[in-house]
């Protein structure tokens, strides 16, 4: 008999909650109910996680993915994130299943008809990642799942598909932001009888609009559950007290629309019948009997719940399709827990005759906010949306997570307070108001672009103009006390922070970050410039360029001071620079732009000097006007010794001279800057190691070559031998030596190379600050502890110089 850790497939009576590893949250979770409990769950069996890891090994689909994923510079360019991923899932589906594998899936398929006594069974095909479902972190939802499936070729198709989605843009962006390692997560499918649901939705041991925890929420729709899901349709929503069972608030909308099955197998969609538009959805009786369900399961599982259920067409059998634990309000309670908030820090009432209401909706995701509307009809539309607006829209989409976190607030039509996108908005702490057609006006109707709102998603109410006294930020001296209880020991070792958005430095200056190590000038290009500087000198505002960098570099600045900043001047390709609006007339068309006019090679360019200067009036701009004097620069992608005099000496004429207070760095990116440091050493006043184009230049690796990814890696004895001779040289003229590749985030055995060897600073993302500064500290006290009694390991390949 196969060990079950070795099996392709797992009944759900052979699985419960603790099989997560197995077969995933919602799989696991399915199994739990099915073998545990006295709640009607469709049978069905599910793809193990280990299946999976055999398709992506046997396939060397692993291999392909971590170098795509590698690749992507920034994860908040939703252009890049979704070119990458739409990569990764194109691979994945061309893939062919090993036959074995798919020999598993169509046996138990048929096995499962025998068992129900239907010959090619209507199935749903779920998505169940190792990772989701957990109770700090709400990963559920992000995968596809896949309705009214029939016949077994069609099923192991529907499977792979499933694998392919667990890179989409929304769930690898959030796994990106959550800080968890792609390898790390499996996929199981959970394929199970379809329900020929004519009313489903979801329901919540709590409620979601305020965590009252004695409450139940159920919020029904017509047809198949997908469009509360996506938001596309309004629920009815109930509220049941868990004490007495009874139903003690009730909101039924009008519902026009509703997702079918087809006969023959699929979905469309089709009018609900005008007689049952503005009926309730669910019979009293029948809710209660859900939230009976809802009060047993999470009594059962001991925590807060989010479940699915579906009301069967035939047999007028309501089921429960889907549970897992509620992530939002249970994290919130234990940090309300660990900082309570005094009761000054309470909503400020407001004079309603100051105040004017523009609409009301469902308080999906509670917060206060204001800014100019932009109304987005169109989902293609969504990149034209600016951070800080508020963003106003028929309906929100799981696909449009990475473009919703620039959103100062969330209105919608449609949406009811579980639809998936309301859950991350509360998850991301986004003011969202949902359903403000069900309240009586619709959102799109009422605001057009460039209109001034203020959002009160903890009432659900918008009003129109900036309402100041709501927007008085209460005193935080009982958060900051808090905060302040994390300790985090000192260190050699300088733990720095990469930066390329000011706007989120407010989020992540309380960090215990020694300082920015690097602040990507690119990302000020094409958020708040968005043209090609020559094109602009050439209309006549070369201003622009000045003020918006300057502007931008403050605003970190300001927050991180007295600690330091460091800016790395621009670094795009030419390919890069033509995509800003008049690029094209001034950009060459290189043939491997990655190697070509970029860095320093740009700025002393007798075509380009005039822009590079613009660059260096912002830094002065910044130190001079502004009186940040904690701001400094580095030089990219210097080529020869010549070319680093010749920068510097640019600078100089600028009135940027090299001091005590204004230091001037350089990537260490290239061979030549490590053979030539002695003599780089005479222009700059440190190095920061880019671990990525190093590595690729050494190893002689495109790193954007998917054919010779294997061979890329910054760990590797050649790259490991470099850095330790820069190190040395810089040392040996009193010059410092960070590093800001991705490597001491992704590879902690990396960080512990480094410090081994003297490295200054290492500066890594904000998600991976505190790790870092942790692992830091425990080495730096090994290598005390190795040098105080000489019993240290000592591995000779890396140490053995």
């Amino acid at each position: 008999m196969t060990d079950r850790n070795d099996a392709n497939v797992l009944w759900f009576d052979e699985l419960h909650r603790s099989d997560v590893n197995l077969v995933g949250g919602k799989s696991s979770s399915l199994g739990e109910m099915t073998s545990e409990m006295n709640v009607p769950v469709p049978y069905g069996f599910a793809t193990t996680a280990h299946a999976y890891r055999y398709f992506m090994s046997a396939t060397d689909l692993n291999t392909q993915v971590k170098y795509i994923l590698n690749s992507i510079q920034d994860y908040e360019n939703s252009d890049e994130l979704h070119a990458a991923c739409n990569k990764i899932r194109r691979l994945i589906t061309a893939a062919k299943m090993p036959e074995d594998l798919a020999k598993d899936i169509r046996q138990a398929y048929q096995m499962l008809s025998q068992k129900v006594g239907q010959p090619d069974p209507f199935v749903a095909i779920r998505s169940s990642a190792t990772a989701e479902d957990l109770p700090n972190a709400s990963f559920a939802g992000q995968q596809e799942s896949y309705l009214n499936i029939k016949g077994a070729d069609d099923v192991v198709q529907r499977v792979q598909e499933c694998y392919a989605s667990l890179f989409t843009d929304r769930a690898t962006y959030y796994r990106h932001k959550q800080n968890f390692p792609y390898d790390k997560v499996a996929l199981s499918a959970a394929v199970q009888m379809m329900v020929f649901s004519k009313a489903s939705g979801i329901m919540f041991s709590v409620n979601v609009a305020n965590g009252d925890e004695s409450q139940i929420v159920i919020d029904p729709i017509y047809g198949l559950g997908e469009y509360v899901v996506l938001g596309k349709v309004t629920p009815d929503h109930f509220i049941i007290d868990k004490k007495t069972m009874k139903i003690v608030d009730k909101t039924i909308t009008a519902q026009t629309v509703q997702l079918t099955r087809l006969p023959g197998g699929g979905t469309k969609e089709e009018p609900v019948p005008e007689e049952l538009q503005n009926k309730q959805v669910l019979t009293d009786e029948q809710v209660l009997e859900l939230a009976g369900y809802a009060k047993e399961i999470e009594n059962h599982y001991g925590c807060l719940m989010d479940m699915e259920f579906a009301l069967d067409s035939n047999t007028n059998k309501l089921w429960i399709v889907q549970a897992r634990p509620e992530t939002v309000w249970s994290q919130r309670k234990k940090q309300e827990a660990a900082n309570p908030v005094t009761k000054e820090n309470g909503e400020l009432k407001l004079q309603a005759a100051k105040t004017k209401v523009a609409v009301r909706g469902l308080p999906a995701s509670p917060g206060l906010a204001s800014g100019i509307v932009h109304v987005i009809d169109d989902p293609k539309d969504i990149d034209q949306f600016k951070k800080g607006e508020v963003l106003v829209t028929l309906m929100t989409s799981p696909d449009w997570v990475p473009a919703m976190k620039k959103a100062a607030a969330i209105i919608t039509n449609n949406g009811g307070m579980t639809c998936h996108a309301a859950i991350v908005s509360r998850e991301m702490q986004i003011p969202c108001i949902v359903g403000t057609k069900s309240k009586g006006k619709a959102a799109t109707d009422v605001f057009k672009d460039g209109d001034v709102v203020t959002v009160d998603a903890k009432n659900g109410v918008v009003y129109q103009g900036k309402v100041e006294e709501m927007l008085e930020k209460p005193k935080q001296a009982t958060q900051q006390v808090a905060a302040a209880a994390e300790y985090f020991p000192p260190t050699a070792t300088g733990v720095m922070m990469n930066l390329g958005d000011p706007d989120l430095v407010d989020r992540y200056a309380g960090l215990p970050a020694d300082g920015i190590g690097l602040m990507r000038e690119e990302f000020l290009w094409t958020t708040y410039i968005h043209e090609h500087p020559l094109y602009l000198i050439e209309k006549g505002h070369p201003e622009t360029v000045v003020n918006k960098l300057a502007n931008g570099v403050a605003q970190v600045a300001r927050a991180m001071s007295p600690r330091p900043v460091i800016l790395r001047l621009s670094d795009f390709k030419s390919s890069e620079y033509r995509k800003l609006k008049g690029g094209e007339k001034y950009e060459p068309h290189e043939p491997s732009d990655l190697l070509g006019w970029r860095g320093a090679s740009r700025y002393y360019d007798p075509k380009y000097i005039e822009a590079f200067k613009l660059e260096l009036d912002a830094v002065k701009k910044v130190r001079d006007e502004y009186g940040l004097k904690n701001l400094n620069v580095m030089i990219p992608f210097v080529r020869t010794v010549a070319e680093a005099q010749r920068i510097t000496e640019i600078m100089e004429g600028e009135g940027l001279v090299r001091s005590h207070d204004f230091k001037v760095y350089m990537m260490a990116e290239i061979p030549s800057n490590i053979i030539c440091a002695d003599k780089f050493n005479h222009y700059v006043d440190g190095y920061s190691i880019g671990s990525n184009d190093l590595a690729m230049l050494l190893l002689g690796c495109d790193r954007n070559n998917g054919m010779v990814a294997h061979l890329f890696d910054e760990r590797n004895l050649t790259v490991k031998r470099a850095i330790v001779h820069l190190i040395k040289t810089a040392h040996k003229d009193g010059k410092t030596v960070s590093i800001c590749g991705q490597a001491p985030s992704e590879y902690p055995e990396f960080t512990n190379f480094l410090i081994q060897h003297g490295i200054d600073y290492v500066s890594v993302n904000p998600d991976m600050v505190k790790t870092t500064k942790r692992n830091v500290a425990h080495y730096e006290q090994r290598i005390m502890l190795d040098h105080a009694t000489g019993m240290g390991l000592k591995d000779p390949e890396e140490y053995d110089w």
